[in-house]
């Protein structure tokens, strides 16, 4: 039992006498977790208040009654301060901690408590020794980055190591980012966890090597200066190590410029206008993305903002428009909300007597964690008022803070209107136009890194478009975003009928576009023109337009209990959505598998982060642009393309997502359950499948010919219900056979905007090279290939159609999916009815399956047997937005459509009343 272990190791670890010397709320957290966990603090030993505001640590302790002790130095000309030393030993200590220290400690402080002192660095020792440790291990590019607790000895940061932690440090990462994300969570928790190892008395001193140690100086403003004749990854890594203190800077103009926000681009030169920087031998590019700047390796690096001598920091893609706007006149509304926010400042610096309209916030003595609480009180006054830590450093003097705060409540700060750079072709009689970008917040935006990459039309091979391809970075915003919208937006607070009411517009703009759709769809998956216009489009509007029906017709239930007597009890449950969802898709059907979860997710009142299939991005970028046209608010709907290892793996472990809808593979889903372990994420997987389908002797032949070559040729057989293995009775089984070889014969392989066409390409180079493998596995191990296996003779990716006969049960072919064109054919005995069901239930899949017989009872029967989530009976691939689709066993769990599939982003809530 976890919980009885931890009260006893609670109970019965030995607790400490404990001095704290440092500072600031890394101080102040080490300090809280020290008193919870029962080690008593006989003293705190910290810095003089500044500008009239006592130390995070300070506050905390005095708040407790811990004895505080703010000494401006310990020592003076190297000799200690005797006062300073006897009134540090009068509190008695064991064990000296400290988590954040700026000042030089006398080593008869250090050495005098029974157990020592024990110190806090941020880095790998002995690794960047010195006060810039973090900054160091971004300028030198270091892949790892961690902290060390360690003995302290008269040595700088040399003492024997106690414990050590690492993390890996991402292409973009900041010290801010580091430090937030786990140097200061991980450190608090690690700098306990060295107190009870010592009070244990099982505390290591590992002596640090001699090999890898560096020493380096702390970056101050003077020496942060950009030297230009660099690689642009240098440049970076000078940038991000400088961000935000005390911050690389270079001269524009003759002023001192200095750079925030910086990551490497990799993209082509985007468009924009000139910018010369003293000593740097190209100019930078000012784009609507940012100031892009050059290493001497030609490579680029894009800086998000700037800041100017006099404090004032803009976008980057402002530099040239960056002149003083007209003052707004101010309301009486808002003139109450700006004195709230002027006595928020007051509160907060102390110091200044008064607010005035020149104040700068910073210049005042605040700092980063003033803006936290200065934000927090903001919006405890004014929840309507959704503003950002950025918002502060970009008006940073109260008459600039206070006109910012006003055009964000007139709605000034948002774009009049969607702003979108299509890739637009002339095709299929119609122009195309089709959005390339990621879509985060509502709007269409560049990745965080600049990456591209390439989607390509499978009918030739070519390019269709560069398409943003989202990093870390961009999952981050994206899950913020939808956060915020799930949290504080007007989503939430939109009543169930409203919310019908925009998907039942979205469904309609769908409808009204369905040609553009189809033709996109047609171009980036391979589908058939009037297939994609069917099917793809067609049924992605229908779920639409049935799950915007179910929006007001979300409903709990009222529960008898037993009585609480003489009271009466009121029990009864609620629906509730479940927060962000992550929904990933696969190739197949790019829009009707978004259709299939978005709609029933945002029907449910959730908010979502979907990733597109990397080979098929554009129809869900199009579907992004609809949205935005139908009125959903901003951060509801987010769409990032990109790789599924980076993008699809970071949102099923995103601490942030609450829930997981998949449909791919099975080892992709397996994947994705160990991630969401993490916070105990809902799933829902639709997995791969083997789908068996039985036809009889005493089907209707001529139907079953022709329905069993949709179960397989469908959609080119890129269709997760495909019949993986056709059951024949061999009585019929030769005859089918023929059939089916005649009709493929018929079938016109070609453009797939060409109406006439009947088999369009496969998806995408790499599948139809496994298919043409797929075959050649079949003919190695003694199937007979009666018709196809072979890529056809033309530009693009086309696969004949492949009929497989004489296919044994221990085969590859038999056991695996293709999923595509090729039929598996294997005979059973006539009338072995339990012995073909047997065959068709060996396998670990479990998706679709069906039988053509004419024999309802036999039928019934088989349906009943059928280890599988759907099963056809004469029929194949009749799917219905009401009719629930899912599989079982390896083929995975949860639902799709239908009122079922509404439950999978639903969580319910018990609600009991005593009156």
């Amino acid at each position: 039992n976890m919980f009885c272990f931890n009260s006893f190791y609670q109970a019965y670890q030995r607790k400490l006498k404990l001095a704290l010397i440092g500072q600031s709320i890394f101080g102040q957290e080490v300090y809280n977790k020290l008193r919870k966990e029962g080690h008593k603090i006989v003293g705190v030993f910290t810095v003089p208040d500044k500008n009239g505001q006592a130390d995070p640590l300070a506050l905390a302790a005095e708040k407790d009654g811990t004895p505080v002790f703010k000494f401006s130095k310990w020592r003076v000309k190297g000799k200690p301060i005797q006062e300073v030393i006897a009134a540090y030993k009068s509190v008695g200590a064991e064990l000296n901690v400290l988590p954040f220290c700026t000042q030089f400690i006398p080593m008869d402080v250090i050495d005098c408590p029974k157990h020592g002192s024990i110190i806090y660095h941020p880095s790998i020792l002995p690794r960047h020794r010195g006060a810039s440790a973090i900054n160091w291990t971004l300028i030198q590019g270091d892949k790892k980055a961690g902290f060390t607790i360690f003995w302290a000895d008269d040595g700088l940061d040399t003492g024997p190591i106690l414990l050590q932690r690492e993390c890996d440090v991402g292409q973009n990462d900041t010290v801010d980012d580091l430090y937030n994300r786990f140097l200061f969570p991980e450190g608090i928790k690690a700098m306990v966890e060295a107190v009870h190892l010592i009070a244990d008395g099982k505390a290591p001193r590992i002596p640090q090597p001699k090999e890898g140690a560096t020493y380096e100086g702390i970056q101050k403003k003077e020496n942060a200066e950009i030297s230009w004749d660099q690689p642009a990854e240098a440049l970076h890594n000078w940038i991000r190590g400088h961000d935000k203190v005390p911050g690389a800077w270079t001269k524009i103009n003759g002023q001192m410029v200095t750079f925030y926000g910086s990551s490497l681009l990799d993209a082509s030169v985007p468009a924009g206008q000139d910018l010369p920087i003293e000593g740097a031998s190209k100019p930078g590019f000012v784009t609507k993305n940012g100031l892009v700047i050059f290493g001497n390796d030609g490579k680029m690096v894009l800086v998000r903002n700037l800041q100017f001598e006099d404090g004032k920091m803009i976008p980057a893609s402002k530099y040239f428009s960056a002149d003083e706007t007209t003052a707004l006149e101010l309301t009486e509304e808002e003139k109450k909300i700006a004195e709230d926010i002027r006595a928020i400042w007051k509160g907060i610096l102390s110091n200044v007597a008064v607010i005035e309209d020149s104040t700068d916030f910073f210049k005042s003595g605040a700092s980063s964690m003033h803006v936290v609480r200065m934000l927090e009180e903001i919006k405890q006054k004014h929840s309507e008022l959704q503003l950002q830590n950025e918002d502060v450093y970009m008006a940073t003097k109260f008459a600039d803070f206070i006109q910012m705060v006003v055009r964000k409540l007139r709605g000034e700060d948002k774009e009049e209107e969607l702003v979108i750079d299509y890739i637009s072709k002339n095709m299929n009689n119609m122009t195309v136009n089709m959005p390339y970008q990621c879509f985060i917040n509502g709007k269409f935006i560049d990745a965080d890194d600049g990456k591209t990459y390439d989607t390509v039309n499978p009918a030739d091979g070519s390019v269709i478009a560069s398409v943003s391809s989202a990093s870390l970075a961009d999952v981050d915003k994206a899950v913020a975003a939808a956060k915020e919208a799930f949290e504080n937006g007007e989503w939430r607070k939109m009543n169930a009928r409203e919310r019908g009411r925009l998907l039942y517009k979205l469904a309609d703009l769908m409808e009204e576009h369905q040609e553009e759709l189809a033709t996109i769809e047609s171009i980036d998956s391979g589908a058939v023109y009037t297939l994609a216009l069917k099917t793809h489009i067609g049924m992605s509007v229908q779920t639409f337009r049935y799950f915007a029906g179910w929006c007001d017709k979300i409903q709990g239930t009222t529960i008898p209990i037993n009585q609480a007597r003489p009271n009466h009890n009121l029990t009864f449950t609620k629906k509730e959505p479940i927060g962000v969802c992550a929904i990933i898709i696969p190739w197949n059907y790019p829009l009707m598998m978004l259709a299939w979860k978005s709609a029933a997710c945002l029907a449910a009142g959730n908010t979502l982060v979907l990733k597109p299939a990397q080979v098929t991005p554009l129809t869900s970028l199009k579907f992004a642009e609809l949205s935005a046209k139908a009125g959903f608010p901003k951060g509801v709907i987010n769409i990032l393309p990109g790789s599924g290892g980076l993008v699809g793996q970071h949102l099923s472990e995103h601490p942030d997502v609450r829930k997981v809808g998949f449909t791919g593979s099975t080892p992709t889903g397996k994947q994705i359950m160990k991630s969401a372990a993490a916070n105990l994420k809902k799933v829902s997987l639709e997995l791969g499948g083997k789908s068996p389908l039985i036809i009889f002797s005493d089907c209707e032949l001529d139907r079953a010919v022709k329905m069993g070559m949709g179960a397989v040729y469908f959609n080119k057989g890129e269709n997760c219900i495909a019949a993986g293995r056709l059951f024949v009775e061999e009585s019929i089984h030769d005859e089918f056979v023929r059939k089916v070889v005649e009709e493929i014969k018929k079938m016109k392989i070609g453009d797939p905007l060409d109406r006439s066409t009947d088999h369009g390409p496969q998806n995408h180079k790499a599948h139809l090279e496994k298919l043409l493998h797929y075959c050649e596995t079949g003919v190695k191990e003694g199937a007979t290939l009666v018709h196809g296996g072979r890529q056809v003779h033309r530009p693009g990716f086309f696969m004949e159609p492949t009929v497989f006969t004489d296919v044994e049960d221990h085969m590859y072919i038999a056991q695996e999916e293709s999923f595509g064109p090729v039929m598996v054919i294997s005979k059973f005995k006539d009338g072995d009815v339990d012995g073909v069901l047997q065959r068709a239930n060996a396998t670990e899949y479990g998706l679709a399956s069906g039988v053509f017989t004419k024999d309802i009872n036999k039928a019934l029967y088989i349906s009943e047997k059928l280890e599988a989530g759907t099963v056809f009976i004469n029929t194949y691939n009749k799917t219905d937005v009401a009719a629930p689709f899912g599989g079982f066993k390896l083929s995975g769990f949860g639902k799709d459509l239908g009122e079922e599939a509404l439950h999978e982003y639903l969580r319910t809530k018990a609600v009991t009343v005593e009156y």
